[in-house]
């Protein structure tokens, strides 16, 4: 019989719905069952492209004799931590305090207040590697909480006084003003942290740090250092080459388990894609790379093909495990390559690096391996042919893959997840002249502020299957925003810009923190053991990050002090640490570029129906990479929303455009020339 997670939406939770654990979602129910028996809870949180929680499942919670010592003990509580990122912070820092590392799938003990005082994440089914066996876990525990209670408390407020701490707490004095040295800093720690062999940060595993290539392309930008455009695009030729990169479908894996960027971890997340997707866009404008354009193209062109549902949402994570086996779907034996490929088959396993005896348990994950100038000198063809004859064999190998059977997909719809990668198809729409991605993005900006925004303006976190749910997490409203000012600057609809300004506004309103910044959670959301505030980057940027970011933006559009003091204070706060860790607070760094460039106040007032003056003067505006401007547009006589289109009309009935730093403007110009040196040129002093 299934169990009660039967009921949940979460692919994640429904997983487990046949296991013969007796499951509870996290709620109310579980936690007075807890109070009522007394008894501890068991809180396992995962989510739905996890290998080891697929792995932790079969061998454990699928077991009658486990399950039996779980339900007569403990009360079991499941929880998708791409659900509820508000219990996988606080009771990830309890795990991390506890044991000194964290990941998923976690497993914590709390007390039937929700106070951690045991944890782990993955437990084996036998003792292995120094780890005990999950029994012996389970049998540990049971007997220190019926017979030495006291240690159990006791232990339990220790870890809660940790948690509780809170981030900001540790952070050195405030600078009084934010400055470049900090920007230079942050580079130089970048620079000195660098794999120069096989680039990125680190070892194995081996992240591909989407914020930090941001960070570092603005940088360049705001500095002219040549230093930060080296180390991002030498990394991001590198993760395309690699075997994270998928070579015939599109899309990056989460990350590679190697420090060369060769075997990946195989999911794939949506956050990873969309965050990917716009650097490689940016990096594609900074240095007119076509292959920088043709990752973009791929990545978006996979989301548009498996993970876009028909409503408009962005679907949240595919699978890394098929039939059972961990990157099945994407690997090649030499014979099967041979066998579908033919007479091209020695080229592509040139290009492509294969060999009899694979890279990856004896399977071969396909990576770039060689130039195609060197492959057409190698087989005595012309560059163009043997390019031609690639692309053919990847079509063909493609379309065979697709008769596999295909990873498992999570089909739930994340609001801040789908902001991000709304941010990304509505700039690649603008920038690369792509219809279909600008509809993407208007069926999803649609979706999300139709399907995830309540009456009352307030966001639900999750969707699927027609149903929202959960309160809506401060990244939700600050990644969402982002997504709709980058959709208006590609449609100039005044609709998203308001949606996204009403967003920022809830966000103010309920989740500020006193002390500078916000809160993870709003002011009426559920009370847990603590009210988090994660300011540090995870995979995602952090809540915090983002909303500083959008805040500059939104005072660039309106000239309102309250974004403006709100972002300042929040980023003078945390400015001591951003050198210190860049790659930790990477949007931090960003948002700090944005507010150091001067960022460019952009009004135009012209027809969008086909005025080629306007055309023009957008081509400049938009023709290279900006990443310090605003830009806002309106048609002559028509009122907007937007205080910095107030008052504007066009000179000699032509289309016109003014340029303004913290809304003092320069001349109006209709000439695209006269536009581009006033954008190029240096704000005047203060």
């Amino acid at each position: 019989m299934p169990n009660r997670l039967a009921a949940e939406t979460s692919p994640y939770l429904l997983q487990h719905q046949h296991n013969p654990v007796d499951w509870y979602a996290w709620g109310p129910e579980a936690l007075n069952r807890a109070r009522a028996e007394d008894k501890p809870i068991f809180l396992s949180i995962g989510y739905a492209a996890c290998h080891w929680c697929h792995v932790m499942e079969h061998e454990s919670f699928e077991d009658p004799a486990t399950a039996a010592l779980m339900n007569a003990n403990f009360v079991c509580i499941k929880v998708d931590r791409e659900e509820r990122p508000d219990l996988d912070s606080i009771y990830m820092q309890a795990v991390v305090a506890l044991t000194g590392h964290g990941g998923w799938p976690m497993s914590v003990f709390l007390t039937p207040a929700g106070a951690p005082f045991y944890g782990g994440t993955y437990y084996p089914p036998l003792p292995a590697h120094g780890m005990p066996a999950f029994r012996q876990v389970l049998g540990g525990i049971a007997d220190a909480w019926l017979n030495r209670r006291d240690t159990v408390l006791s232990g339990a407020q220790d870890v809660l006084t940790h948690v509780r701490q809170g981030e900001l707490l540790g952070l050195p004095p405030a600078s009084e003003a934010l400055s470049l040295e900090t920007v230079t800093a942050a580079t130089q720690g970048l620079w000195r942290t660098f794999d120069w062999n096989h680039h990125g940060w680190g070892g194995a595993p081996k992240f591909p740090q989407p914020m930090a290539l941001e960070f570092l392309l603005r940088a360049h930008t705001l500095t002219g250092e040549a230093t930060p455009l080296e180390l991002a695009t030498k990394t991001l030729t590198s993760m395309a080459h690699g075997g994270m990169y998928d070579q015939l479908g599109g899309g990056f894996h989460r990350y590679a388990t190697d420090a060369i960027w060769l075997v990946p971890h195989f999911e794939k997340m949506l956050y990873d894609n969309a965050q990917l997707a716009r650097v490689y866009l940016h990096a594609y404008q900074v240095t007119g790379d076509a292959e920088y354009r043709r990752v973009v193209e791929e990545i978006l062109d996979y989301v548009l093909r498996e993970m876009t549902d028909p409503a408009g949402g962005f679907y949240s994570t595919q699978d890394a495990d098929s039939e059972g086996h961990e990157g099945k779907f994407f690997v090649w034996s030499e014979a099967e390559l041979d066998a579908a490929l033919g007479a091209d088959a020695a080229l592509f396993k040139a290009a492509y690096g294969v060999r009899a005896s694979g890279n990856f348990e004896g399977q071969n994950i396909l990576f770039a391996a060689a130039e195609a100038g060197d492959l057409a000198e190698r087989f005595k063809l012309p560059v163009a042919e043997a390019q031609a004859r690639l692309a053919a064999a990847r079509a063909t190998l493609f379309a065979s893959r697709e008769q596999r059977v295909h990873p498992g997909r999570d089909d739930k719809v994340l609001a801040g997840w789908n902001g991000l990668m709304l941010a990304a198809f509505a700039e690649a729409a603008r920038v690369l002249n792509r219809a279909d991605y600008r509809q993407a993005a208007v069926a999803n900006a649609g979706f999300a502020l139709s399907t995830l925004r309540r009456a009352d303006g307030r966001l639900y976190r999750s969707w699927r299957n027609g149903q929202a749910r959960l309160n809506g997490y401060l990244e939700d409203y600050a990644n969402l925003a982002e997504g709709l000012l980058a959709l208006y600057e590609t449609t100039f609809d005044a609709q998203y810009y308001t949606a996204a300004e009403a967003l920022m506004d809830t966000a103010l309103d309920h989740f500020s923190d006193p002390r500078g910044g916000f809160f993870d959670t709003s002011d009426d959301h559920e009370q847990l053991v603590t009210r988090p505030k994660d300011i540090q980057d995870n995979a995602t940027p952090s809540g915090n990050g983002m909303a500083v970011t959008v805040l500059l933006k939104l005072a660039a559009y309106s000239g309102d002090a309250r974004y403006a003091e709100a972002a300042d204070e929040a980023l003078t706060s945390v400015q001591p640490v951003l050198a210190q860790y860049p790659t930790g607070f990477a949007q931090w760094l960003i948002a700090l570029t944005f507010r150091l460039g001067q960022p460019r106040e952009v009004a135009l007032v012209g027809d969008q129906a086909g005025d080629p003056g306007l055309a023009a003067l957008l081509a400049v505006v938009f023709g290279a990479y900006r990443p310090f401007q605003v830009v806002a547009l309106k048609s002559p006589g028509a009122a907007s929303p937007i205080p910095l289109l107030a008052g504007r009309e066009p000179l000699g009935g032509r289309a016109t455009a003014a340029v303004c730093y913290n809304f003092t403007c320069r001349l109006p110009v209709t000439d695209p020339q006269a536009l581009r040196a006033q954008l190029e040129a240096p704000p005047d002093p203060a």
